[in-house]
């Protein structure tokens, strides 16, 4: 019998696209029936910026009915985000990821701008699809991020042999946010910083550090957990966002008043409001810059 799980000689070409927002780049893999099995070595060749097509993860667009992760959902959203890390591991959530996740639908004629829902390991985001700009460009990309937990308790970071405190932050994946006199402070972020105590992220975490530009104006470095330094993470700057904004005095549960900050990255900028429900939504640009196929050869080599 011919082998025709992904990966093998027999199987056909596999389709790929590569996208990225605010320059965390992703290799999009089309596959709505769910019938890949891609492992997470086969994830971390494709994600491998010498050998393979590169990025700093992978986003498989699944139906939900198809997925064994999502089925539950399926009644409220058609499409599910299967979100790996570079190195293969699996994440809850990916906030940039999520918008190019959009965007490949409205390519593919999946979606149209306006509304719609996309299933996550983190549950269900909402999504808006800005219109194209009066020049033709791709309207920005809004996602409904959920809130924000604080699960409390001192949390400590370091690199090189200094340390900051940080503010544990999960927005449905794990971050410590600390607050440092300059980006540079944190080192090449090719090793995840140190973070203490270790049973406060039993899975690991993305470690941010950020700076003040101005009023309600920061910007961060990140290591994410499973990829190391990345240009951008949307997650990260929800948690940074809200790190800011408690530091701040500024609550809008509390304050009955929306807040918004404008969140530097290395790869451009984002745009991050709190409202008084506590729901956190994030706008920013989500490009799709080519697609192809993969051999199959070169993927069971």
């Amino acid at each position: 019998m011919t082998d025709s799980r992904p990966g093998t000689a027999a199987s056909p070409p596999l389709a790929f696209l590569k996208g990225h927002g605010t320059e965390n780049d992703f290799v999009i893999v089309p596959d709505p029936d769910g019938l890949l099995d891609l492992s997470a070595a086969d994830v971390a060749r494709l994600c491998d910026r010498r050998a393979g097509i590169g990025g700093d993860g992978m986003l498989r667009v699944v139906r939900s009915a198809a997925h064994p992760e999502a089925a539950a959902l399926a009644a409220e959203a058609e499409w599910f985000m299967d979100y790996r890390n570079g190195d293969g591991s699996i994440a809850e959530m990916c906030g940039n990821g999520i918008r190019v996740f959009a965007r490949y639908l409205q390519r593919a004629g999946l979606a149209d701008a306006g509304d719609l829902a996309v299933a996550t390991r983190a549950g269900v985001r909402r999504i808006h699809i800005a219109k194209d700009t009066e020049d033709g460009a791709p309207g920005e990309v809004t996602v409904r991020m959920g809130r924000a937990a604080l699960p409390g308790g001192a949390v400590s970071v370091g690199v090189d042999g200094h340390g900051w405190p940080a503010l544990h932050v999960n927005m449905g994946n794990p971050h410590a946010v600390a607050f440092v006199d300059d980006l540079e402070d944190a080192g090449d972020l090719l090793r995840a910083p140190a973070v203490a105590p270790a049973e406060a992220y039993p899975a690991g975490t993305n470690v941010e550090f950020v700076v003040d530009r101005g009023p309600r104006h920061v910007a961060l470095r990140v290591h994410e957990r499973g990829s190391g330094e990345t240009r951008s993470c949307g997650t990260g700057a929800c948690a940074v966002m809200v790190a800011a904004a408690r530091r701040d005095g500024l609550d809008p549960a509390l304050t009955g008043r929306p807040v918004t900050y404008t969140v530097d990255v290395p790869g451009g900028r984002l745009v991050i409001s709190e409202g008084t429900d506590g729901e956190i939504e994030m706008t920013g640009p989500a490009v799709i810059v080519a697609e192809g196929v993969i051999d199959p050869a070169w993927l069971a080599g």
